[in-house]
């Protein structure tokens, strides 16, 4: 029978187990959903709510979707007092910053004239 990632790592010299728990720590916190972001600034629903001029429930529902538009993902962080940069990470290449989105919430930029 083989053996399981936890009696791998605890056959690695201790060095190396504490350098893999800083690591899987550090991935940890680099992964948060919305909630998990929001609790981090130690904000409630209703305080997001208010930043972004909508009910306590539309933020609810934010946290719960799995899919939204970059324009509203983009407004939450910025309520949160974040940015938002989105990076594509491809197979043996740098990662790369994905520009065409950065003015989509830019009220200063001119709109095109609808035909």
């Amino acid at each position: 029978m083989g053996k399981t990632l936890q009696q791998k790592i605890a056959q690695l010299p201790k060095t190396q187990q504490a350098r893999v728990r800083a690591k899987t720590q550090k991935l940890i916190e680099e992964e948060l959903n919305l909630r998990q972001l929001r609790a981090t600034l130690n904000l409630t629903q209703t305080q997001l709510a208010e930043a972004l001029g909508v009910g306590q429930d539309e933020v609810s529902r934010a946290e719960r979707r799995a899919d939204m538009l970059i324009s509203t993902l983009r407004h939450t962080v910025e309520a949160m007092g974040g940015t938002l940069d989105i990076v594509a990470h491809l197979p043996g290449h740098p990662p790369a910053h994905i520009t065409q989105f950065r003015d989509v919430l830019n009220t200063d930029a001119p709109r095109k004239a609808k035909a």
